[in-house]
């Protein structure tokens, strides 16, 4: 498969996640060395839900940072993401999640309608990136959170230097031993050079609506933790 990561077509973006959902989640632990878990735990303590309360995990792939987020034992969840192939795999995991395949630009609920949203590195391929937050903020009520999990454009310093390495080269020969889709592992790297650095996100947060409550960085920088407010 070859496509611009720069335009994120979301046909083709829809069925290279597909294609290497069978060793998804695998692989995003071995990468991650288990630093994913934390990250999701650590994003789903933002949330405070209560009883009746509705949130929607967008581009919840395998559904991971839904299940963080259900051992609150409180609120409800639901899960969207386009690949049919993810929500099957989260399926397998818990029959209990409320699956949705849908579009994150298109989302299927009426305006201020959910208390909350998260996303666990979705937003970064989204094929219109303010289009996409400007929907967010449409289905959400009113002070309701938005948490973001997602890898930054550049990781700085020493650390950077290190974690670039690994991203641009061996990540990519990993993806291609276990995945049989080196493409797969070579446009995660490829994606986050054409996605927006901080200054600019927070401007994007601001024009779609959104207070920035918390903008964290996590291990080492390799991760941000943005948490949002609807306006």
């Amino acid at each position: 498969m070859r496509f611009d990561a720069e335009k994120k077509d979301s046909k083709n973006v829809m069925e290279m996640f597909s294609k290497i959902s069978p060793r998804y989640d695998f692989l995003n632990h071995l990468f991650s060395l288990n630093f994913d878990k934390l990250w999701r735990k650590k994003a789903a303590g933002n949330f405070t839900p209560q009883d009746g309360e509705i949130y929607l995990d967008l581009c919840t792939g395998t559904g991971d940072f839904a299940i963080e987020f259900k051992k609150k034992k409180k609120g409800e969840v639901i899960c969207l993401d386009f690949s049919f192939d993810m929500l099957k795999v989260a399926k397998k995991k818990r029959d209990d999640l409320f699956l949705i395949r849908g579009d994150a630009l298109l989302l299927p609920f009426k305006d201020e309608s959910l208390d909350g949203a998260m996303v666990g590195f979705g937003i970064r391929n989204f094929e219109d990136l303010k289009k996409g937050l400007l929907e967010v903020n449409r289905i959400l009520k009113k002070k309701s959170k938005f948490v973001i999990l997602e890898f930054p454009k550049k990781v700085e310093g020493i650390s950077g230097f290190f974690f670039n390495f690994y991203f641009k080269r061996i990540m990519p020969l990993v993806g291609r031993v276990f995945s049989k889709d080196e493409f797969a592992y070579r446009y995660l790297p490829l994606s986050t050079e054409y996605f927006k650095n901080e200054e600019e996100l927070r401007t994007l947060f601001d024009e779609c609506n959104f207070e920035i409550l918390s903008f964290k960085k996590r291990t080492s920088q390799i991760v941000f933790e943005a948490v949002l407010i609807k306006r």
